[in-house]
């Protein structure tokens, strides 16, 4: 959802200690890799047509065949880093460090600009926790995004989990969404902010890599079909919470899910007209598939590169279930 003016448009966040004692993200998840020739060449035909810098990886979550291009390159994360941070809440919530019923009051000092809906309404709103977070997810909510990172220990907190759970050079909360729309605020009159948001990373929300991204989202994936291993990324409960938002998100209409007749559950994120993500977990007739697509430094019409995704999900989703 964009809300905001046009550079301001993020759609775009995680502990409460250094590293809880709860379930990490498992850094690796067991799984028969099958021969991934024909996915790999889709994939590098798809993508070398594509109208600005992606990545993607995918895996197909029963077969255990996967592939990716540009899998383990860096992206700007724009909303995407806010998996992580639901992930964290999770798992302090399970822990108890957290309550996801708790009252959280909304003041004028808590609202932020870009994406989300929590900014419309009067302050002193008190949405629980849970809300606060679902918001997050499926209205990329800026102002539940600086929330939840305050609930979860701050920015240097979510990274020290990040670090313990396997995940250390490969993701990275930068700043809050507050700190990123200053430092846009603070450019020159006339300075390039579709560079800045494609080339410099001192502007990014995040840093993630599709590899990365997809195995934090089999993660979850598998926690709430029961076939994880032992630790799970959290409870059960907690994991058919997370696919639950997900599957209720509602923005990138013309991304993974634009030409699917199958479910999808997602987080898009989104710099327009630079910048547009969209990983999810996409749940095809012969089994959930992950799709893990960052697409930076777009050229051309932004609403074409989003129906890129689309397509590509499509050709995807395809491949698995028989159309070959």
């Amino acid at each position: 959802m964009r809300t905001a003016p046009r550079w301001f448009a993020i759609a775009s966040l995680m502990l409460a200690c250094a590293t809880p004692t709860a379930a990490q993200v498992p850094t690796q998840l067991p799984a028969r890799v099958a021969a991934s020739g024909g996915l790999q060449r889709l994939l590098d035909a798809e993508l070398v047509r594509f109208p600005g810098k992606a990545g993607v990886w995918v895996k197909h979550l029963t077969t255990g065949e996967e592939a990716g291009v540009h899998a383990h390159d860096t992206f700007n994360t724009a909303s995407v880093i806010k998996i992580p941070v639901l992930v964290l809440a999770m798992q302090l919530a399970d822990q108890g460090s957290l309550s996801l019923s708790e009252r959280i009051t909304i003041g004028a000092s808590e609202m932020r600009g870009g994406s989300g809906i929590f900014r419309y309404q009067d302050p002193g709103l008190q949405p629980t926790f849970r809300d606060v977070l679902t918001q997050m997810i499926i209205t990329s909510d800026n102002t539940a995004t600086d929330i939840a990172i305050g609930k979860t220990g701050g920015v240097d907190a979510v990274n020290r989990w990040l670090v313990a759970s396997g995940y250390g050079g490969t993701v990275k909360l930068s700043m809050t969404t507050a700190d990123l729309f200053a430092k846009y605020a603070a450019l020159p009159q006339g300075a390039d902010r579709n560079d800045k948001t494609s080339t410099d990373r001192s502007y990014w929300l995040g840093e993630m890599t599709p590899h990365a991204t997809g195995r934090m989202l089999e993660a979850i994936q598998r926690c709430h079909d029961g076939t994880a291993p032992t630790p799970a990324v959290a409870s059960k409960a907690a994991c058919a919470d997370m696919m639950r938002m997900m599957r209720g998100q509602q923005s990138g209409a013309r991304r993974l899910p634009h030409f699917l007749n199958v479910p999808v559950a997602h987080k898009t994120g989104d710099f327009p007209p630079a910048l547009a993500n969209d990983v999810g977990v996409i749940f095809t007739r012969s089994g959930p598939v992950v799709v893990a697509f960052f697409a930076n430094a777009i050229e051309g019409p932004y609403a074409d590169a989003e129906d890129r995704i689309g397509q590509i999900a499509q050709r995807i989703v395809d491949y698995f279930d028989g159309a070959r």
